[in-house]
């Protein structure tokens, strides 16, 4: 049973208020960017489907985004209340990177997203779109710096230790960001926020097929997010491939926790499928493994030798259990996604994408999947580093504030309930509008209009009198809606 100290529930807070937030966050990333082409194909097609999707989850973007932001600020607190010692010890490097990340990124989003949502009947299109534009942008720059900030903490470079040991800023700023491990993070996770915005649409598509398999709209989305889902899952496995070299480079523990290495093996390692990791005796029992597998992935040769954590000091180990498990939920969710895109390829070929009731089964299944992935991901990332803040030189254990238990489970009980009753009622709304299906016809736009993007035939204008436009229909004259030349 463990002890609930106040740097474990520190601790605990921190994983529940993160894990709860990235989750928005990793969802608006691949939401902007899929918002961006479908206005761009509207623009350039014309079609009128790509308008009403666009529509239809602009609406689920907002909400996304806001919550996102909320449970962001409320997470940067703790910086403050539960980990003094470390904004003191490090806020010398990573405070400017997050500040960088609210003057460049925060700001773009902020500034763009109010044009974005409201300003569609009121600027013309090609600025309406650089707006959408400059909002995805913006979140996938909001990315670069917080990464940039985690990374360093993975793989501390370019800093100087002070006279009150403090981490100071070296002679460039270009070390400090373009740390070892940023590169590799960057891209897993970018993409991996890409792959969970597919699977989401991926899953409301094929709920409305299931529904009815001759929408038009509920066509376009299973068919673009299979294409994601056939087209970038390789990607993903290969990139996670790359940062995990990275990472046994650069943190070996973490990888011999993620793969359930308790001792060396100097002929070549085994790849643990499945098992029981046991860190009292030392070994992962019930496993089931492939023969030197590992070192087959790891050094690209069966023989190779692999260290284990009996080299490592035993007070320098992460927990092996929980980072030997989400690795793994992570791993196998990922080769779920590749067969799902494959499973869709297959059916595009025969010409039965729209037809196969159990791919579409699935793809409801998996929509969650990504989410589930991401914060699995993270979890192997974060406990894995243990037990250090900053890799190697800040321990845990001395960068939390001095307070009681008491008052640590105090602010954890309150962010569980306030979270629980705030954001279950902004998902569960998010849910209601996924499951209404995106009606055709409704914006009236026509194809060749330069100017504003209006609204035709919907609702009088404040100077119209409803009774003028029924008068000219019953006298037969010649009406048009507002935006015909």
């Amino acid at each position: 049973m463990p002890d609930f100290d106040a740097l474990l529930l520190a601790r605990i807070q921190f994983a529940f208020t993160v894990s709860f937030h990235f989750i928005f966050p990793a969802f608006s990333i691949g939401l902007a960017s899929y918002l961006a082409v479908l206005e761009g194909l509207w623009l350039k097609t014309g079609e009128q489907r790509y308008l009403d999707l666009f529509k239809y989850w602009l609406k689920i973007f907002a909400i996304a985004f806001a919550m996102g932001v909320v449970s962001g600020i409320v997470m940067s607190y703790q910086f403050g209340t539960n980990w003094a010692v470390f904004s003191d010890k490090a806020g010398p490097v990573i405070g400017p990177l997050m500040a960088y990340e609210v003057l460049t990124a925060f700001f773009l989003e902020a500034g763009f997203l109010g044009v974005m949502l409201f300003g569609m009947e009121k600027v013309g299109r090609k600025l309406h779109f650089a707006a959408t534009l400059m909002v995805a942008l913006g979140t996938f720059v909001s990315a670069f710096w917080i990464l940039s900030v985690n990374s360093w903490m993975q793989t501390p470079t370019g800093y100087e230790i002070g006279a009150n040991g403090q981490f100071l800023p070296g002679e460039s700023w270009l070390a400090i960001i373009f740390n070892p491990s940023f590169p590799f993070r960057l891209v897993h996770t970018v993409i991996a926020a890409y792959l969970t915005t597919a699977f989401v649409v991926g899953g409301v598509g094929a709920w409305h097929l299931l529904r009815d398999r001759t929408s038009e709209h509920a066509r376009t989305m299973f068919s673009m997010a299979m294409w994601m889902a056939a087209l970038v899952a390789p990607v993903q496995i290969f990139a996670g491939d790359m940062h995990g070299l990275n990472t046994l480079e650069h943190q070996p523990a973490k990888v011999m926790a993620m793969e359930g290495h308790y001792t060396s093996h100097p002929d070549g390692a085994p790849l643990i499928l499945f098992g029981i990791p046991d860190s009292e005796e030392g070994r992962v029992k019930y496993a089931v493994e492939i023969p030197k597998a590992s070192s087959l992935i790891l050094k690209h040769d069966p023989d190779a030798p692999l260290a284990g954590l009996d080299t490592i000091p035993e007070e320098d180990r992460p927990p092996v259990g929980v980072v030997f498990w989400s690795f793994r939920i992570m791993v196998g969710l990922g080769f779920a996604m590749l067969g799902i895109g494959l499973w869709s390829l297959l059916a595009r070929f025969r010409g039965k994408l729209y037809e196969w009731r159990w791919l579409h089964r699935a793809a409801v299944a998996m929509g969650p999947a990504g989410f589930v992935a991401v914060i699995a991901g993270w979890v192997t990332t974060e406990v894995g580093r243990q037990p250090f803040t900053v890799y190697g030189l800040l321990r845990t254990a001395d960068s939390a504030s001095p307070l009681d238990a008491p008052a640590v489970a105090g602010s954890l009980i309150a962010f569980v309930l306030v979270y629980s009753a705030v954001f279950s009622v902004g998902v569960w709304y998010i849910l209601r509008l996924m499951s209404k299906p995106a009606h055709t016809g409704e914006y009236g736009v026509k194809r060749g209009d330069k100017g504003p993007i209006r609204t035709a035939g919907i609702t009088p204008g404040p100077t119209q009198d409803p009774s003028d436009q029924s008068r000219r229909d019953l006298s037969g004259g010649k009406t048009e809606p507002e935006d015909a030349p």
